[in-house]
C-alpha cells in the first residue's frame, strides 16, 4: 500500500469537516423551518384569514422561538454529537497544519 501524502490527508480532513458543518447547518435549517410552519399553522387556525401583508407580531415571534427551542431540545443529542465531531475534526486539522508548517493563512472553510 502506498503512503498517503499529508496534503491529501489534510484535504480529505477538510472535506469531512465541511460535510459535518453542512449537516449541522441542515439540522438548524430544518428546526427553524419546522418551527416557522408550526407557528404559522397555529396562527392561521387562531385568526380569521385576512388578505394583505404579513401579520407577524411580537407574540408570534415568541411562539416561534419557543418552537425552535423545543425542536432543538428534541434533537439535542444529534446536535451535540455533530458539534463534538466538528470540534475533533477542527483540532485534528489544526494539528496536521502545524505539523506541515502551515499557519492556516489559506484556510478555505
Amino acid at each position: 500500500m502506498n503512503p498517503v501524502s499529508p496534503y491529501v490527508l489534510l484535504s480529505r480532513m477538510e472535506a469531512a469537516r465541511r460535510q459535518t458543518r453542512r449537516h449541522l447547518d441542515l439540522i438548524h435549517r430544518q428546526i427553524t423551518g419546522r418551527a416557522e410552519r408550526i407557528a404559522i399553522t397555529g396562527k392561521a387556525k387562531a385568526r380569521s384569514y385576512r388578505r394583505g401583508g404579513s401579520r407577524w407580531t411580537r407574540s408570534d415571534e415568541l411562539l416561534f422561538q419557543d418552537h425552535v427551542e423545543r425542536l432543538a431540545f428534541e434533537r439535542r443529542m444529534e446536535i451535540a454529537a455533530l458539534a463534538r465531531k466538528l470540534q475533533r475534526q477542527e483540532r485534528a486539522i489544526t494539528t496536521v497544519r502545524r505539523a506541515l508548517g502551515d499557519d492556516g493563512c489559506n484556510e478555505a472553510a
